[in-house]
């Protein structure tokens, strides 16, 4: 199993940014997606979780509105559109997959909202 993000970097308060995650190694269309993020100094959080099909999102309260997660289930890709950053935004995004019994993590990509 393996997941490489990609698409992170600095980026100025009220920008944007899109956030790639590659997959291979097991069957893509049969797992959750999800992102998390972790800023220096607190614990990992979700930030967003598509269902295997993509049929289903769910948003942390903090990113709603402004964060769009999506799948290409044929491409084995999923992204984060990430609009409208804030500095408190700043932290290194990972990239999850989970299933039942089965979870794996990509090597996360950083992400820094600053003037």
């Amino acid at each position: 199993v393996q997941l490489v993000e990609s698409g992170g970097g600095l980026v100025q308060p009220g920008g944007s940014l899109r956030l790639s995650c590659a997959a291979s190694g097991f069957t893509f269309s049969r797992y959750r997606m999800s992102w998390y993020r972790q800023a220096p100094g607190k614990e990992r959080e979700l930030v967003a979780y598509i269902s295997s099909t993509g049929g289903s999102t769910n948003y942390a309260d903090s990113v709603k509105g402004r964060f769009a997660i999506s799948r290409d289930n044929a491409k084995n890709m999923v992204y984060l559109q990430m609009n409208s950053l804030k500095p408190e935004d700043t932290a290194v995004y990972y990239c999850n997959a989970w299933r039942t019994g089965v979870q794996s993590w990509g090597q996360g990509t950083q992400v820094t909202v600053s003037s």
